[in-house]
């Protein structure tokens, strides 16, 4: 096999691994729901709190810091981003709030929470390391796999 055979097939590889780790169709579409059901909860428990909407408008966007950890590299970005999106660690403050009566706790994980939604209804997944625009819920920007 010569060296275009071996770097043909090196690309078609790593194009399927990274088409391959996505969700697509149906599911995706669910997932999407899913995050616009998050935001929604969140908001609706949030204007139950009675809590400062400029407090909400000062810290929607606070996840998003931890796109900052892409300067020390993609895998440690990747990482960053992906605890900072997910939703269990807002759930956990969120419960801590709740048992412990901590009720000035608990916007600040309505807002996290609700953050995270419209992430995922916009359809921004979390990402791998692989590239910053390849995320579970597919691929986002520009930046896409070069097709076989």
């Amino acid at each position: 096999m010569n060296d275009n055979g071996t770097m043909q097939e090196a690309t078609a590889l790593t194009s399927k691994s990274l088409t391959s780790d996505v969700v697509t169709g149906a599911v995706r579409m669910w997932l999407r729901l899913e995050g616009f059901a998050a935001l929604a909860i969140a908001l609706c428990c949030y204007w139950r709190q009675h809590a400062s909407w400029v407090l909400f408008a000062i810290l929607f966007l606070a996840p998003d810091l931890s796109m900052l950890g892409y300067l020390a590299g993609s895998r440690i970005g990747a990482r960053a981003y992906n605890i900072a999106h997910s939703y269990i660690l807002p759930l956990l403050l969120a419960i801590f709030a709740i048992l412990k009566g901590h009720g000035t706790v608990l916007p600040y994980a309505l807002i996290w929470i609700a953050h995270i939604g419209l992430d995922r209804m916009l359809g921004y997944g979390l990402k791998y390391h692989s590239a910053f625009g390849h995320t579970h819920l597919g691929w986002i920007g520009k930046q896409k796999p070069a097709k076989d």
